[in-house]
């Protein structure tokens, strides 16, 4: 880790020759303890750790998928929620070409802050996509945000799309990066 808090860890299994189509920056950013991390690990290992440890600064990781037909190399850039890291945001979205900005569905007050993030967001990157996720949807006895509510909030903010997730049980994991995914290949079509 670098004295800025960047910690690279990249997948011997990812580490190859591949020639890619396209390279994707994509961001996840939200407030701390929302699941980014584990959502993340869930996605790159197909693992669920019960103890994972919070993210300082930022985390950087490389996937490859293939969407569209295309070969796609996933830079999925993984930002500490806590307010003391904010700060290094603008400077590492720089470039991004999409986000996924990520919420706990069992506590109301992790989009409290939603509107500070899409400023800072919107800022360094311009009017990229942005996903919204509720996590931790394996806990539905504590639910505190229903999915309509959530669905209304992410339309009223002009999110590229919504989905729930379980980084524990697995559930939507690969999907909300393929859609993630497919979204910045349309956007990048578009152009």
């Amino acid at each position: 880790m670098n004295r800025i808090g960047l910690q690279v860890e990249i997948p011997a299994r990812q580490v190859n020759l591949v020639n890619y189509d396209i390279t994707f920056k994509l961001v996840l950013f939200g407030d701390g303890a929302v699941g980014k991390t584990a959502l993340t690990q869930r996605y790159l290992t197909g693992l669920f750790k019960d103890d994972t440890k919070i993210t300082i600064g930022v985390e950087f990781h490389i996937n490859d998928l293939e969407i569209a037909n295309k070969r796609v190399k996933l830079q999925i850039w993984d930002f500490g929620g806590e307010e003391r890291f904010r700060f290094l945001l603008p400077s590492y979205c720089k470039g991004a070409n999409g986000g996924i900005f990520m919420f706990d569905v069992t506590n109301t007050n992790s989009l409290h802050h939603v509107d500070d993030w899409m400023d800072v967001l919107r800022k360094a990157t311009g009017n990229i996509p942005i996903m919204m996720v509720g996590t931790k949807v394996d806990l539905a006895h504590n639910r505190a945000v229903n999915a309509k509510e959530a669905m209304a909030l992410a339309k009223s903010h002009k999110f590229a799309g919504y989905a729930e997730v379980s980084a524990k049980t697995g559930v939507n994991v690969e999907s909300v990066f393929e859609t993630i995914a497919e979204i910045m290949i349309k956007r990048m079509a578009s152009k």
